[in-house]
């Protein structure tokens, strides 16, 4: 069985809309888009681009989508990135989706159907699409999180965790989280059942 793993960059407040590019999302009248590329660096750049060649499939929301879409077909191969992505098996979750524009892209039009996929390949990933993966946390589909954290609050724009996930879930810590020169951190994570609780600190010492 293989595993979904979630790639997100985030700011200290949560916020993941918007990383890469002034109008990338403006959705919800979002002003602050651009704020990944002051806090980067090529250490952290090094690390994205690893992950991303571990990719043997793409999972996206609609929006996310939408954006890479309109982006990345158009680089064809002249990037490693670009030539990753538009050579992957890429599926995009959506009701409404009928006949993706990106080639080798398939629709999927509920949670079930994702479940499905974890069995045909070893490692899909999930890039942003923070509505899908608050969706996959809930039918615990989510086997690895993969956060670049960025020394930044933004105090506005979409966040993962705003509205709870529905569902409780525990998570370990991979390896020791990488610290890269300008301040982002990368943190892995793997599911890892149930949250203990009910245990005062005073029991622990």
């Amino acid at each position: 069985m293989g595993i979904i793993s979630v790639d997100l960059f985030l700011t200290l407040d949560g916020v993941y809309q918007g990383p890469g590019a002034p109008d990338e999302d403006r959705s919800g009248g979002f002003t602050l888009g651009g704020w990944q590329a002051a806090s980067s660096d090529a250490e952290a750049g090094a690390a994205i681009t690893a992950g991303i060649e571990r990719m043997d499939a793409l999972l996206l929301g609609r929006k996310t989508y939408d954006i890479f879409a309109g982006y990345w077909p158009a680089l064809r191969d002249s990037t490693p990135i670009a030539a990753k992505f538009n050579a992957l098996p890429k599926f995009v979750v959506s009701r409404t989706m009928t006949n993706p524009e990106w080639e080798g892209t398939t629709a999927l039009s509920n949670m079930a159907l994702v479940a499905a996929l974890k069995g045909q390949f070893h490692d899909m990933h999930v890039v942003g699409s923070g509505n899908l993966v608050r969706s996959l946390l809930e039918a615990d589909l989510a086997d690895r999180l993969n956060f670049f954290l960025y020394p930044l609050i933004l105090g506005s724009g979409k966040r993962l965790f705003a509205d709870g996930t529905g569902v409780p879930a525990a998570f370990s810590l991979v390896h020791p989280p990488t610290a890269f020169p300008k301040g982002a951190v990368a943190l892995v994570y793997e599911r890892a059942g149930v949250p203990v609780t009910g245990f005062d600190m005073g029991e622990m010492t």
